[in-house]
C-alpha cells in the first residue's frame, strides 16, 4: 500500500514542561479543537477516580492529577498529521522526558504564566538541546493571578536562550487577559468569552490605537511597545535569509510567506526559539499554537535523519528518513500489563508490516511482527503498516528492551542509544503474602524492563529484593502500578540512599598470589598504582608493562578483576568510583601462572588499595528549589543548613520567594511534611541529581547506622 499522506504533513512532537505548567490541559485542548474528542476533561476534575483526561489514564495519575508516564496520541490538524506526546513535569520521571525527546522532531515548551522557568523546564531544555530538538515557547497560564510575561521572556532568555524571539505579546493579564497580538501576522485575536467553543475577532495591529486600557501598567507597556517588537522579530528572522534581509532593510518591505519561511528556518535550525501565548484552561490561544507546531516545527527527517553507531556507540553514518531505505526503528517504551506487551517505536526509515520479522540489533536476536497499533493514550487501533516517520506500537514483542534498535534482517544497523541518569535511591521490596513470591519477581523484572531508569538487585548478605529509583515518588508509584496493572501487592522497605566509594590518596602495592598443593599451582605477581580521578570519569585501566613481565592474554583478566571488585568497596560495601587503576609490572610462572591466576591478583590487591588509601563515602547531593511566601523564609533556610545543606540563591518567581541550593538526598527523606507544616501548605519544592561529594569524616558512621 503507498504511503497515504506526504512525509511533509507529519509533526511529531512532545509537550514539555515543569509540574503543573499545563502540559495535559493543554494536550486536551489540542485534542478537542482537532476533532478528536468531543468533551473537555479538567485535571482537576478526575482525583474521584471516576473519570480521567485522555493522556493521564492511569490510577495513580487520576489520584495525584500529575502525570506519570509519557502518552502519545494522534491528531489532525488542517490536513497535517499530529503524533503528540505528552510527558511528565515531575523530577522522579524524566525518563519519560528523555525517551521520548529521543524520538520527536520537536517539542512546545510550556511555561507557567506566573512562575516562569521552573528547574523541570531548565532539565528538560537541556535533554532538549542533547538531542537536537526544535522547540516553540509556550507562555500559558496568563489569565492567573500574578500572570508576568516580562518576568517569562526574561526568565527564558537568561536561563534558556538569549535568542528567543517573541512572536505573541498579550492583550492583558489574570482576569483581564483577552487575547493576543501576531507579531507575525500583524494582527490582534481577542477572545468574547471563555467557552471552549469562544469565536474570537481578528483585526489589523495597525488599529489597535486606544482599544486597550489594562489597570496593570506592565500590560500597558506591552501594548506601546507592539511596533518596536515586530521590528525586532522581522529583522531578527528576514536575517535567515539574505536576500530578503537586504530588500527589508532598504525599502522595509517583506513577503510575509518568506518571514514564516525564514522563522521556521531559524527555529529547526536552533538559531532561535519563537514564544507565544495564551491560557489553555480558558480556551485562549490554542488554535494558534497548533498553527505554529505546522508552521515552525519540522516535519520527520527535516532536521537530519538518525545516527547509526558501531558496538563501541562511533558514529559510523546518517540514516534519513526514507520508505526506500530498509526498515530500521528504534524501540523507546515499554508499557506491561495484564494483556501483554506494548513496545512504542519511531520508525525511522522503511516500511514495516505485519507478519515481518525483524532484527533487533542490539540484543541480536529476531522479533516477528504479529500486530501494529496505533495509539490514542489507553486505547489501540490496528493498522497493517507502519511507515519512515512513524510512532506506533508492535505487540507482545518478547526480546525487545527500551533503547534496542530493530532492523532489516539482511541490513542491519545500529541506531545511536539514548542515555538513562542513574538511580539515586532504593527501597527493599517483599511480597505481602508467601505465595506472591513468584509473581512479584515476574512483576518486578516487567517493571524494570519498562522503565530503564529502575535497577533491580538482591542484597548478597541480606537476601533481600532492592528496587532502585529516582524518587521517594517514582518508587511509590512503581510499586503501586505492580497492584494495579499486574495485580501484585508488595511492601515497600525505608528508602536508602545510593552512596559511593572512592580512594583517598594513591596507593603502590605489590601483589603476589601463589597457591601450591599438589599437581600444578597457581602464581601471579601484579605491580599497580591506584589513584584518585576527578569526579564523573569513571573507572579508568591503564597497561603500562613493559618487556613481556606479563603475558599479554593475563592482562584483559586483571582488567577484568578491577572493573568486577570495584563493584563492592571496602568501607560499606558500595561502588568505587572515579579512580584509575595503572598495572606497572609483574611476574609469571612459565607453569603455574594462569588467566584465573592474575584475575585473582588483581581482585585481591583492588581490595588491599582500596583498604589502606583512607578511602572517602560519597553521598549524592541533590539540587533543591523551594517556592513559598516570603514570610516563611527564615524557617526554610534554618532547616537547609541543619539538613547539611546549603543555600546558593533567593530570589523572587511571580509574587513568592524562592530558594535555591544544595542538600544530600539523605536528609531530604519526608521533607515535604515539614514544608508543609512550616508553610500551612503554601510552599512547594523539587530537587533533581546533581553530583556526589564526600560525606564528612564524622558523618560516616552515623549516616551507616542509619542506613543498615
Amino acid at each position: 500500500m503507498a504511503r497515504q499522506k506526504p512525509l511533509k504533513l507529519y509533526r511529531n512532537i512532545g509537550i514539555i514542561a515543569h509540574i503543573d505548567a499545563g502540559k495535559t490541559t493543554t494536550t486536551e485542548r489540542v485534542l478537542y479543537y482537532t476533532g478528536k474528542k468531543h468533551q473537555i476533561i479538567e485535571v482537576h476534575d478526575t482525583k474521584d477516580g471516576k473519570t480521567s483526561t485522555t493522556t493521564d489514564y492511569l490510577e495513580q495519575e487520576r489520584k495525584r492529577g500529575i502525570t506519570i508516564q509519557s502518552a502519545a496520541v494522534s491528531a489532525e490538524w488542517k490536513g497535517y498529521q499530529i503524533n503528540l506526546i505528552d510527558t511528565p513535569g515531575h523530577v522522579d520521571f524524566t525518563i519519560e522526558v528523555n525517551r521520548s525527546l529521543r524520538v520527536l522532531d520537536g517539542a512546545v515548551v510550556v511555561f507557567d504564566g506566573v512562575a516562569g522557568v521552573e528547574p523541570q523546564t531548565e532539565t528538560n531544555w537541556r535533554l532538549a538541546n542533547q538531542y537536537n530538538v526544535p522547540r516553540l515557547c509556550y507562555v500559558n497560564k496568563m489569565d492567573r493571578i500574578g500572570a508576568n510575561f516580562v518576568h517569562c521572556v526574561k526568565g527564558i532568555k537568561e536561563r534558556l536562550s538569549p535568542h528567543a524571539v517573541i512572536c505573541h505579546v498579550p492583550f492583558g493579564s489574570s482576569d483581564e487577559f483577552v487575547g493576543m497580538a501576531d507579531l507575525v501576522a500583524n494582527v490582534g485575536y481577542v477572545w468574547s468569552s471563555d467557552d471552549k467553543d469562544a469565536e474570537w475577532e481578528t483585526f489589523p495591529l495597525g488599529e489597535i490605537g486606544d482599544r486597550f486600557k489594562f489597570s496593570s501598567t506592565p500590560d500597558n507597556t506591552w501594548i506601546t511597545r507592539i511596533p518596536a517588537l515586530r521590528q525586532e522579530l522581522l529583522e531578527h528572522a528576514l536575517a535567515q535569509d539574505e536576500d530578503a534581509f537586504m530588500e527589508f532593510v532598504e525599502s522595509g518591505k517583506y513577503d510575509p510567506a518568506k518571514l514564516k519561511e525564514c522563522i521556521r528556518k531559524g527555529t529547526i535550525n536552533g538559531k532561535f526559539v519563537p514564544i507565544f501565548c495564551g491560557s489553555s484552561f480558558k480556551n485562549k490561544g490554542v488554535q494558534q499554537l497548533l498553527d505554529a507546531v505546522i508552521d515552525y516545527l519540522p516535519f520527520p527527517g527535516e532536521n537530519g535523519g538518525i545516527s547509526m553507531v558501531d558496538e563501541d556507540g562511533k558514529i559510523t553514518g546518517v540514516q534519513d528518513v526514507t520508505d526506500e531505505a530498509p526498515a530500521r526503528a528504534l524501540a523507546f517504551k515499554v508499557i506491561n500489563d495484564q494483556f501483554g506487551t506494548l513496545t512504542f517505536v519511531r520508525v525511522y526509515s522503511g516500511v514495516i508490516k505485519k507478519g515481518d520479522t525483524l532484527l533487533n540489533v542490539t540484543r541480536d536476536r529476531k522479533e516477528r511482527i504479529g500486530r501494529i497499533v496505533e495509539v490514542q493514550a489507553a486505547a489501540t487501533k490496528d493498522i497493517d503498516e507502519t511507515r519512515a516517520g512513524d510512532i506506533c506500537a508492535f505487540v507482545s514483542m518478547k526480546e525487545t528492551e527500551t533503547g534496542d534498535s530493530l532492523s532489516d534482517l539482511n541490513k542491519p544497523a545500529l541506531l545511536e542509544r539514548m542515555r538513562f541518569p542513574d538511580p539515586v535511591i532504593s527501597v527493599s521490596v517483599e511480597p505481602k503474602t508467601r505465595t506472591d513470591v513468584d509473581k512479584m519477581s515476574v512483576a518486578l523484572y516487567k517493571m524494570v524492563k519498562a522503565d530503564p531508569s529502575l535497577r533491580l538487585e538482591v542484597d548478597q548478605e541480606t537476601g533481600q529484593t532492592l528496587l532502585r529509583g529516582m524518587g521517594e515518588l517514582h518508587l511509590e508509584v512503581t510499586i503501586d502500578r505492580m497492584r494495579t496493572e499486574l495485580g501484585v501487592e508488595a511492601n515497600m522497605g525505608r528508602p536508602r540512599v545510593s552512596f559511593r566509594e572512592a580512594f583517598g590518596t594513591p596507593v603502590d602495592l605489590v601483589y603476589t598470589h601463589k597457591k601450591q598443593s599438589g599437581g600444578s599451582g597457581q602464581y601471579a605477581e601484579v605491580k599497580m598504582r591506584f589513584e584518585p580521578a576527578a569526579p564523573g570519569t569513571g573507572v579508568e585501566f591503564s597497561d603500562e608493562v613493559v618487556g613481556g613481565r606479563i603475558p599479554r592474554e593475563f592482562i584483559p583478566s586483571v582488567e577484568h578483576a578491577i572493573e568486577t571488585e570495584s563493584k563492592r568497596g571496602q568501607i560499606a560495601g558500595y561502588e568505587v568510583v572515579d579512580f584509575k587503576a595503572r598495572l606497572l609490572d609483574g611476574k609469571y610462572h612459565d607453569v603455574d601462572s594462569s588467566a584465573l591466576a592474575f584475575e585473582i591478583a588483581g581482585r585481591a590487591a583492588f581490595r588491599e588499595a582500596h583498604k589502606s588509601s583512607r578511602p572517602k563515602l560519597l553521598e549524592p547531593i541533590m539540587k533543591i528549589e523551594v517556592v513559598t511566601e516570603a514570610e516563611y523564609l527564615g524557617p526554610i533556610i534554618g532547616d537547609i543548613n541543619r539538613r547539611r545543606g546549603s543555600v546558593t540563591d533567593q530570589g523572587q518567581k511571580g509574587n513568592q520567594a524562592t530558594v535555591l541550593g544544595f542538600v544530600p538526598l539523605s536528609e531530604m527523606f519526608g521533607y515535604i511534611n515539614f514544608l508543609r507544616s512550616t508553610t500551612s501548605g503554601r510552599g512547594t519544592f523539587t530537587m533533581e541529581f546533581d553530583h556526589y561529594a564526600d560525606v564528612p569524616p564524622g558523618m560516616v558512621d552515623k549516616l551507616m547506622e542509619r542506613e543498615a
